[in-house]
């Protein structure tokens, strides 16, 4: 395609061939990924944009539809620090080519001069020898390769030689690089963009076959031993609104951590950052726009699971098991999120919001909020991760008969069976403390060297001994979530009441007494705890509360006259229990002895 301009159906496939390019070399950009950190997913990022290239974007009638189109789907699909970065670099170059309608060499090699600074400009502290290193590289060069008679084919080819001498050069740019000895992973994925795009150029065709979807593997190098982040969890965000500014949500969220990149326009912004406080940053972000979409990624755990891995068998639950995060990490547990619908945005439960947060806002809300189990894809991507390095996976669910989530692991666990080791499914028929305490119990089976299926018989066993026990202070919040109907809601306010909420045998929410204060609940609360110790005994009990740090002092000192011993943690409960039980909610969760 000796070519001196380009019309837009050729930019469009041309754009698409790269695309389909840095899909096909996805993998092997995982294994040498080491920069910002080791967390091999350099080429799963960049093919989740470029397969939303692929998706989303439409050829069009026009240049400026199609390049719109091309825009709002790289934002869309962008992922990680390399991918918002590129996605950037898209919308820089798309703003810079809508200003013409005929696709010169002239005119493209300005849009690549003004892509450059647009993607720098979305990264809080730009870094030579990475794809923005390459980038500015190849805009130069095809700058200085034209001359009247040059086409589209011999720019590129010309400029290829110096993107490669430049690409190589990025391992002696940083010294991550050069200990791994690899080149820049994202820097690498932006060369097989390029590459790509020439093929399609070269040859005038765009094979349309399946592409495949790229999982994260974490790359096993040396020095991987000595990876030790400031900040645990790499968050993303997709914001949508009318007149977003980029400068102002990078400043709303600046402060909370480092690897920042903004990318978008005032539709759309994609954001990247490694931070401490996931919540904080999804909290701040709140005031600028919805989100439509968010990921957080535990980088830790990721590391722990390819380098530091504690056991053989790993152990998943959801987010409604309340449990101590110190416990979760002592145990290297993987908890899924469930989601919640709050102001037209969806955050993940204990990651993107906690409960402190709810509470601050839950009474103000208009339309109250709702939970949905996690997504089947997200757990099949966390089985397929987890069968590269386990030889076992033990699943922990909140009660079917409450939540979808366990149909969700199910579905999942299908989904995945031909490629995955064993997956062993529990339903606790519990949720909140109990569900954590089942959690606890797993967890410490395998630390001690049980096989699966003993734990998993274990589980089904004491699954009948666990049980839970709820004081709600206001039925309002079970009444606004659907929990109960309003009517009930109505008498049970007349009357006072202050009922004790627990589970039944099937995992069925169940209003156990009817108390008329709280002072009466907690009575007998205590009462049936006292019952239980005089007959078979308890093993173990735990106290979770929804900010009622007043009544857990209180909780804590009778039940352990009852008892004779402390609770074996306290917690405060999730977002998703939280919004059911309400402010003010305090249970009592316990497994009682074999009774033989």
């Amino acid at each position: 395609m000796s070519t001196l301009t380009l019309n837009v159906e050729q930019l469009y496939y041309s754009l698409m061939s790269g695309a389909k390019e840095v899909i096909r070399q996805a993998k092997h950009l995982n294994k040498i990924n080491v920069f910002p950190v080791p967390d091999g997913d350099t080429g799963t990022n960049l093919a989740s944009m470029m397969r939303s290239l692929l998706q989303r974007s439409k050829l069009e009638q026009n240049l400026t539809d199609t390049l719109a189109s091309v825009s709002d789907a790289a934002l869309v699909g962008a992922r990680g620090n390399s991918g918002i970065i590129f996605a950037q670099y898209i919308n820089g170059l798309i703003a810079s080519l809508e200003k013409s309608d005929t696709l010169t060499l002239d005119r493209f090699a300005l849009g690549l001069q003004e892509a450059v600074p647009y993607a720098k400009e979305a990264v809080s502290v730009p870094v030579e020898g990475t794809m923005l290193t390459v980038m500015d590289v190849f805009a130069t060069s095809f700058s200085e390769a034209l001359t009247p008679k040059t086409s589209f084919v011999d720019a590129f080819e010309t400029s290829m030689a110096k993107v490669y001498t430049a690409l190589a050069h990025t391992t002696e740019q940083l010294d991550v690089l050069k200990k791994a000895g690899v080149v820049d992973a994202g820097a690498k994925g932006f060369v097989h963009f390029l590459e790509g795009f020439l093929n399609y150029l070269k040859t005038g065709t765009f094979e349309s076959d399946a592409i495949e979807e790229v999982v994260t593997t974490l790359s096993h190098l040396d020095h991987a031993d000595e990876y030790d982040p400031a900040y645990r969890y790499c968050t993303e965000a997709l914001l949508s609104g009318a007149e977003l500014d980029r400068e102002q949500v990078r400043n709303a969220v600046r402060d909370f951590g480092d690897s920042l990149v903004v990318a978008g326009n005032t539709r759309k912004m994609r954001l990247h950052i490694h931070t401490n406080q996931p919540q904080d940053v999804f909290f701040a972000l709140r005031n600028y726009g919805d989100l439509l979409e968010q990921k957080v990624d535990d980088m830790q755990r990721q590391y722990e699971v390819a380098h530091a891995r504690k056991y053989d068998i790993a152990l998943v639950t959801d987010s409604v098991a309340d449990l101590p995060k110190s416990l979760v990490d002592q145990y290297q547990v993987h908890v899924v999120p469930i989601h919640l619908m709050i102001e037209n945005s969806e955050y993940y439960d204990k990651l993107t919001i906690d409960s402190e947060q709810f509470y601050a806002f839950m009474d103000e809300l208009l339309v109250y909020p709702k939970s949905a189990q996690p997504n089947v894809k997200t757990i099949e991507n966390l089985f397929t991760f987890l069968s590269t390095y386990y030889k076992e996976i033990v699943v922990l669910t909140i009660s079917d008969k409450m939540s979808g989530t366990y149909d969700a692991f199910a579905q999942a666990a299908k989904n995945v069976k031909e490629d995955s080791v064993p997956i062993r499914l529990v339903d606790t028929k519990q949720n909140s403390g109990a569900e954590g305490l089942l959690v606890m119990r797993a967890a410490e089976m395998i630390a001690a060297g049980a096989d699966a299926k003993t734990i998993e018989d274990t589980l089904l066993t004491l699954r009948q001994q666990t049980k839970i026990l709820v004081s709600v202070k206001t039925l309002k919040y079970m009444v606004r979530s659907g929990r109960l109907s309003k009517v009930t809601g109505l008498v049970a306010k007349i009357l006072n009441l202050k009922p004790v909420v627990s589970i039944d045998a099937e995992g069925e929410g169940i209003i156990l007494e009817k108390g008329l204060s709280l002072r009466s609940s907690t009575k007998k609360i205590i009462k049936h705890v006292k019952a239980v110790m005089e007959d078979v005994g308890i093993e173990r009990y735990a106290i979770v509360h929804a900010n009622a740090k007043d009544r857990l002092e209180q909780y804590q000192k009778a039940l352990e006259e009852v008892t004779g011993m402390p609770p074996i943690y306290t917690t405060d409960i999730s977002t998703v229990v939280a919004m059911n039980a309400g402010i003010g909610s305090i249970a009592v969760a316990y497994i009682a002895k074999d009774r033989t």
